[in-house]
This record gives structure tokens, sequence and C-alpha cells, in this order.
């Protein structure tokens, strides 16, 4: 048979969470690093492949099929994403961690992701890669950004929750496969229908709302970006953190650790009393 059982990748994924939790922190800052830099390219990609594309719904869905490389380089090659970690409530449920060391992952791969996230931003934009297409991606770089800070509280909250769940699903499939093949295939489809639906992802926006900002502080880009129409007065780093990275880091964690993460535990790890 080549997947493992729900029930097996359950079984599974408490030595893999504690391997996780028991990792040194600075290989563990290193891997989250790599993840953080993986998705932003997947970001990046994303974008460029869509942006000249006039039909809205299908770019969207151009942009969707492209991202999905993203995770497959965090899944595959190796490294730590913090959304994908929402799923050690599994082994904590399990008593196999403990609750300080379920945090201390989350708290350093969420730094390394938000570091890896801001590098390829940097480089991206001060490279002018983003200045393609005489500036329309740039534009679009802008405009993805604004759009996610104007976001109200509470829609980036659900959005955020529908995320996640589509995220650890994503993964929990790609661990379902024994085969290279078949953890791509798997994981494809959840990323897919996130990215076309809109919802958002926390690691995701430390590249987009980073980018965005980088390319609001090159006055082409700016230029650019305000003479297509887009208002850049809400794009600042407070409205980054508290408007957007908040509820949906919030969002992330009850759609992973609990709709996936706690639900997948009771229905077939927990043990009956």
């Amino acid at each position: 048979m080549n997947l493992f059982s729900p029930a097996e990748v359950a079984q599974n994924y408490i030595a893999i969470g504690k391997n996780k939790v028991n990792t040194p922190i600075g290989k563990m800052l290193l891997l989250a690093v790599l993840a953080g830099v993986f998705i932003a390219i997947g970001g990046i990609a994303s974008t460029t492949a869509a942006v000249s594309i006039p039909l809205a719904s299908v770019s969207k869905l151009v942009s969707a099929c492209i991202f999905p490389g993203g995770l497959t380089m965090v899944l595959l090659a190796g490294s730590e994403l913090f959304t994908g970690n929402c799923l050690l409530t599994i082994p904590l449920l399990e008593k196999q961690i403990t609750v300080s060391g379920m945090l201390k992952n989350w708290i350093v791969v969420y730094i390394g992701n938000l570091i890896g996230s801001i590098l390829v931003a940097a480089a991206v934009v001060f490279s002018h890669q983003i200045s393609l297409f005489d500036n329309a991606l740039a534009v679009s770089v802008i405009s993805t950004a604004a759009a996610k800070c104007a976001l109200p509280f509470t829609d980036a909250l659900i959005k955020g929750i529908l995320c996640n769940f589509l995220v650890c699903i994503a993964v929990w499939i790609s661990f379902a496969a024994k085969d290279v093949a078949g953890k791509i295939i798997g994981l494809f489809f959840p990323i897919m229908m996130f990215v076309v639906c809109g919802f958002e992802h926390s690691v995701a926006n430390m590249y987009y709302i980073s980018a965005g900002l980088f390319a609001k502080a090159v006055p082409a880009y700016a230029q650019a970006a305000s003479a297509a129409g887009i208002h850049m007065d809400g794009l600042t780093i407070a409205s980054f953190l508290g408007n957007n990275l908040l509820p949906v880091t919030i969002g992330n964690i009850i759609g992973g650790a609990v709709c996936v993460g706690c639900a997948y535990w009771y229905i077939y790890v927990r043990k009956p009393k």
C-alpha cells in the first residue's frame, strides 16, 4: 500500500512532533529561515506568473497553481514552517511534548519564517526583479500588500482559520504518501484552494506585505502604484503587524492547531476511557 492510513499518520506525527520540539534552537531557527524563503519564493513566483493575465479569475487560478511549489520545498527539502507546526497539538495532547516545548518551537519558527520572508522580499525589490512588465509587477506587489493591511480584523481572522485548516490538511495528506510524487500531488490541491479563495496565510503575508513595504519605499514603484490608483497610506509596519499579522496568526493557530490537530487527535489517537 502506497499510503499510510489517517490513524497511522496521526501516530507517525507524534514522533515527528517530538523531533521538531527537541531540535536544537540554532538548527530550528535556520530551518525556519529556509521555510520562510521557500514560501516567499512561491509567493513571488505565483505573482510573477499571474500579473499580466487580464481576467482576474484566470490570473488567480494561475497564481494558485504556482504557489504550492513553496510548500513542496518546505516538506521535501526539509524546513520548519509555523503554520504546519500547528499540528504539534497532537503530540501535546498525547503528553509526548510540553506546552513550553510547543511554544518554544512556535516562537523560534515564527521568527525564523519572518526573517526568511523579509530576506526574499528585500531581494526581489532591490534586485529590481519586480520591475518586470514595465513595473506592473511592482504595482501588483504594492496593491496586494495594501489590500491585506486594509482587511477588517474579523475578516483576517476567519480567512486565517480557513487557510491553515487547508494548509494542515495538505501537510497531513503529504505525510500519508510514501513517495515523492504522492506527497506533491497530495499537498497541491488544498494549497491551490486556499490561494484561489484568497484565504490568509501568516508566513506568506510576511513576504507579501514586506515586499509591498519595500516597494513603496522605491520612488519609481510608488509612482507607478499611485498612477494605477493604489492607496498606500494604510500600508505601514503598524498595519502590517496589527491589522494583518496578528489576526491572521491567531486564525492560523485556530485553523491548524484546533480544527485539524485537536480534531484528528480526538478521532485517531485518543484512547477511550
